[in-house]
């Protein structure tokens, strides 16, 4: 039987029928319908109708986004030879490991026989009709500053960098060049985060604009339905789990002391030399509750604090969050280890000296409600005296949960993560410490 006539009658079949027929096919022809995408695609992983010059597919993880973008820069260089077309992403070693050579990239999606060949030291990907596409990284805009492009595929635009404006330079710079051919298109995929270029693209949503949204059990008859089962249950519909399983653009909480916006704007890539590095503990009341709080930050020179790891622990046993606690303040060679003793009193010290007793301990209780605690360190972001070294999301969720004069709307029962936060930047900002003392390491 022709390979189309085959194509019809899978196409007439369900998507249950169309795996089972495949099971009687030969190995070239079961290699040849696994690769037409029409076939296995579901609806919304398919280009929308209408004149749009940028498509956004913003859903959660799992929902087969990378492979959306793939095979529609696949058939976009299958059908015109012309097509120049940039593939950007977080990083070059993340496009070509995602983008390209991924399971869902671009060598994976293409058959064997049209298979276009992939220069690395080039950057470049060639078929075998002339089509092009370059790799590029989104941490280097300036790499987009004059070359010319029929179309884009943008990879995780919510993860670019946007320090000193990286990602929203990188985006203007490659849509300067978008202008070979008579329809130049841009597909972007993304999970959703409140980042500047994801609230830029929605607010100034029109006709040329198209979104598609999405959760992760959209694609479950292509994942393992444990991984589905389980992430569902740790995560269900907390803010992380709204964002990254639902594919939700989470907007900010009115009153919030924190927003994202203003998050994004301390965000660096690496801190600096510190003088002083410190540990923030918040103590669970129970083992079986909430997170125990570990925050690592660190001062510059020049007064700035940079918010340095995450080191939380959940579910913990006392003895257990002291040695994570014990860890991180040798891992990261601290000056002061700052804990909360509200919850326990005594107990903290003992459970921590137990852990390392030479751990430079300084215990603090809480006069104050968590938020009238966070509102001075709130401030210091405003005034950008703090930076955030990298990517801290269960962190910034509860930050973003703390309202003036108000509850807590973040995630889980209490801002744990916030609260070691906010204990460590008040040592090293406003609290009476000592001269810091310049670090070797």
């Amino acid at each position: 039987m022709a390979i189309s006539e085959q194509l019809r009658i899978l196409n007439k079949l369900t998507l249950e029928e169309r795996r089972e027929k495949l099971r009687t096919l030969s190995d070239t022809e079961r290699e040849e319908v696994q690769t037409h995408w029409k076939l296995w695609a579901r609806s919304e992983q398919l280009p929308p109708p209408g004149d749009w010059r940028t498509w956004l597919i913003m859903a959660g993880r799992g929902f087969g986004k990378t492979r959306a973008g793939a095979e529609w820069a696949r058939a976009v260089a299958d059908t015109d030879p012309q097509a120049r077309i940039a593939l950007v992403g977080a990083s070059l070693p993340e496009v070509r490991a995602v983008m390209v050579e991924g399971e869902s990239g671009l060598l994976g999606v293409c058959p064997l026989r049209h298979r276009p060949e992939f220069e690395p030291s080039l950057r470049r990907i060639s078929w075998p009709n002339g089509a092009q596409a370059l790799l590029y990284s989104a941490g280097d805009p300036e790499t987009l500053r004059g070359p010319q492009h029929s179309h884009a595929w943008c990879d995780e635009i919510a993860k670019w960098d946007n320090a000193s404006q990286r990602a929203t330079r990188a985006w203007d710079n490659l849509l300067f060049g978008l202008r070979l051919g008579e329809h130049p298109r841009l597909v972007a995929t993304t999970t959703p985060r409140a980042v500047p270029l994801v609230r830029r693209l929605m607010e100034e949503a029109d006709d040329a604009l198209a979104v598609t949204r999405g959760c992760t059990e959209d694609n479950r008859a292509n994942l393992p339905g444990r991984f589905v089962r389980d992430i569902r249950r740790q995560f269900g519909k907390s803010l992380l789990g709204r964002q990254e399983l639902d594919g939700e653009l989470l907007d900010d909480i009115e009153g919030a002391l924190w927003t994202r916006a203003l998050i994004e704007q301390c965000r660096e890539t690496e801190a600096p030399e510190l003088v002083r590095v410190v540990v923030g503990v918040d103590p669970p009341a129970s083992s079986g509750g909430d997170a125990c709080g570990i925050l690592v930050a660190g001062r510059t020179e020049d007064g700035t604090a940079h918010v340095l790891a995450d080191a939380s622990v959940q579910r913990a046993s006392p003895e257990r969050w002291a040695r994570a606690v014990a860890r991180t303040a040798g891992a990261w060679q601290v000056d002061k280890v700052v804990a909360e003793a509200n919850q326990g009193g005594a107990m903290v010290g003992s459970v921590l000296r137990a852990a390392d007793i030479a751990l430079p301990l300084k215990l603090v209780h809480a006069s104050r409600g968590k938020t009238a605690r966070a509102e001075p360190v709130a401030a210091l972001y405003e005034a950008g005296r703090v930076r955030h070294a990298g990517t801290f999301p269960e962190l910034e969720d509860e930050l973003c949960g703390l309202v003036a004069g108000g509850a807590y709307q973040g995630p889980g029962r209490s801002p744990d993560r916030a609260d070691a936060l906010v204990w460590a930047l008040t040592e090293l900002m406003l609290g009476k410490a000592a001269e810091p003392r310049i670090r070797t390491t």
